[in-house]
């Protein structure tokens, strides 16, 4: 005699139905339900169900939904989570089970749909990075060319591209310029003079970067003279008269400091054209950063920079307490710690990672690393040594002396490196990756890194050595997809 099957249960129906296009999550305890056609909180999350919650099937009812629900904020009862996924074979079916959960639930409780929230921003919590109440831990990319690309409309599409891609391995944060000072060409012509079309190249960015879910880092200007930067302001002075004699006068100097708080002040009131919202209330943009990679000559120890921070970083905040900031340097010691100064690479350059990052208004920590440029003249594997030393004494800072988050915002492997391939690229950021996922693992601080730097297909003018196009590196977005499935896995797990 044949017995009857047993009828399928709520994980035989997540079994199947999360292979026909519908991921579905349902906890019979809580008296409500919410149906979302969202992918969770980011658009790569179908990758991120498969990987996390439908591999294994030894899940319990409970356990099911402990990732989706901790990814939205803890006051919202989920009882169904429903993500509409790219290819869903089997329609009819899918909707008749909706349909079936949906009428027990109302048969049960009281029933009702939930609207979806207005984004939140992120913030920061003791040593953490925190969004609706829980750990933000991600992975990111450096592109900072989007804004001068995005300025011929018929460009457009490299940025959108870079974002897709980025956001299908699990890229959820960017690093780009808001800055582009002197010359016809540039965003800031000459000061307090805009060229609009830039203008709205950054706010179509902007608006990408929301359309694809990735939050972003916006940097307000440059050591450097590419695209102007700190030279360009001195230089604007000069020019009038103002009698400055360095580089170095951009932090000292009443008239060029007042050139950048008035592009402070211009970026973040801006109106974006496309998403009619403020950047200073746009909870896409993560963090502003005050100057990119500062450096200065004439005062190793980090004191010049550390006043001109400790005027900045509160400027910036009285125009937006909402986004959080960060100052934009490289993570070199200075003298207000001696003993730091032995992790440096053989010098320093005019800042003090303690100090500066101790002013109250400065919200996280960040560190870049490229053993490869500092280290040039020793092999490989004592500048991965380095590394190493470096992330964890900056680590051990963030954690015990600063008590606030860090973020590795810019590292990588240039192809122009003696020995360079993809495979060595790739081990890497590996062994990057492996670290920061440890450091966050082991008492958080360590909130994710950003690699430099991702084009499109096409771009070769922007090739700086260290591009990484993921639609023609196969090996290397593997490398970044396994990152960020980590970090997200272990953002639900704190």
């Amino acid at each position: 005699m044949t017995s009857m099957a047993s009828p399928p249960t709520i994980i035989d129906m997540i079994r199947e139905y999360s292979q026909s296009g519908l991921v579905i999550c349902f906890k019979k305890d809580i008296p409500k339900f919410q149906v979302r056609c969202q992918h969770h909180r980011f658009p790569y999350c179908k990758s991120f169900c498969d990987n996390l919650l439908f591999d294994d099937c030894t899940y319990t009812l409970n356990e099911v939904l402990v990732t989706p629900s901790n990814m939205w904020q803890h006051d919202l009862p989920v009882t169904l989570c429903l993500a509409k996924m790219t290819s869903i074979r089997n329609l009819t079916s899918a909707i008749a089970l909706v349909s079936v959960l949906l009428l027990i639930s109302i048969l049960d409780c009281e029933a009702r749909l939930l609207p979806i929230n207005t984004p939140a921003f992120v913030q920061t919590k003791d040593t953490e990075l925190v969004l609706n109440g829980v750990p933000f831990l991600f992975n990111g990319f450096n592109s900072y060319w989007m804004m001068n690309v995005a300025v011929d409309p018929n460009q457009r599409y490299k940025v959108s591209n870079v974002f897709r891609e980025a956001s299908a391995v699990g890229l959820t944060v960017c690093r780009t310029w808001a800055f582009s000072d002197g010359g016809n060409q540039s965003l800031q012509m000459s000061p307090g003079v805009y060229n609009e079309p830039m203008f709205q190249a950054l706010d179509f960015v902007v608006a990408e970067a929301k359309k694809y879910g990735v939050r972003l880092m916006l940097s307000l200007v440059n050591n450097y003279m590419d695209f102007g930067g700190r030279p360009q302001y001195v230089q604007w002075a000069k020019s009038c008269g103002v009698p400055v004699t360095n580089d170095d006068d951009f932090y000292t100097n009443p008239v060029v400091k007042g050139y950048y708080k008035d592009h402070v002040k211009r970026v973040l009131t801006r109106i974006n054209t496309i998403t009619k919202t403020a950047y200073k209330d746009e909870p896409t943009i993560m963090a502003w950063e005050l100057i990119n990679e500062p450096r200065c000559q004439v005062d190793s120890s980090g004191k010049t920079i550390n006043e001109w921070i400790q005027e900045m970083a509160p400027y910036v905040k009285s125009i937006d307490s909402k986004h959080l900031l960060e100052v934009g340097m490289e993570g070199f010691y200075g003298d207000s710690i001696p003993d730091r100064k032995q992790y440096n690479p053989g010098f320093q350059v005019g800042t003090d990672f303690v100090s500066n990052n101790l002013i109250k208004e400065i919200d996280f920590a960040a560190i870049h690393a490229y053993p490869d440029n500092w280290l040039a003249g020793q092999n490989g594997t004592m500048q991965m040594e380095f590394m190493q030393r470096w992330m964890m004494s900056h680590w051990e800072d963030s954690r015990t002396i600063l008590k606030k988050p860090l973020v590795f915002t810019e590292f990588g492997m240039s192809k122009k490196d003696p020995g360079y391939s993809i495979q060595a690229r790739d081990s890497f950021m590996n062994v990057v990756y492996s670290s920061i996922y440890k450091f966050a693992q082991n008492g958080g601080t360590f909130a994710g890194g950003l690699v430099w730097q991702l084009l499109d297909e096409g771009m070769d003018p922007y090739d700086d050595g260290y591009e990484i196009v993921l639609s023609q590196n196969p090996s290397t977005s593997s490398v970044i997809s396994q990152q960020s499935t980590k970090m997200i896995a272990l953002e639900n797990i704190h």
